[in-house]
């Protein structure tokens, strides 16, 4: 199974909805703390199930705040830049909500997922986190950032 990931800053609305196209992604897997705000432009929780609808072959949508940070843990890291502490804390909520027990493997199985969250790159994003978890802990899991 591939677990793909994408962040939406820094990508025009035609590169994002044509990467999902291109790889054929069924379902994005929103893991923002707050999908709704101001700055996420055309990637707001209101406006995605429309685009990806029309945009991406009828692409699914569905919020997983599960997956995000708290707005501790995400407040802090911004204040600091601490990317360790981050990570250290982010991986002991994971394993506070029982990440990835706690999720549904066969809507992974069934559809083509694709975690979204804001940052550009996978670099210093929790997307990459969650995935590398999910990897760890399900079998014949393959990573693609797109």
């Amino acid at each position: 199974m591939k677990i793909f990931t994408i962040g939406f800053t820094q990508k025009s609305a035609q590169q994002f909805f044509e990467l999902l196209r291109q790889n054929q992604i069924q379902r994005l897997v929103d893991i923002r703390l707050r999908p709704q705000g101001q700055l996420a432009g055309f990637a707001r929780q209101g406006d995605l199930p429309y685009f990806l609808e029309h945009l991406a072959d009828g692409c699914r949508y569905v919020h997983l705040p599960m997956l995000a940070p708290t707005t501790e843990i995400l407040d802090s890291y911004r204040a600091g830049k601490n990317w360790t502490l981050y990570v250290e804390r982010f991986e002991a909520l994971m394993d506070e909500r029982d990440i990835p027990a706690a999720l549904d493997r066969e809507a992974f199985e069934r559809w083509t997922s694709c975690l979204l969250c804001s940052e550009a790159t996978p670099k210093q994003c929790h997307r990459r986190l969650v995935a590398e978890r999910l990897a760890t802990h399900w079998s014949g899991v393959e990573i693609v950032h797109l």
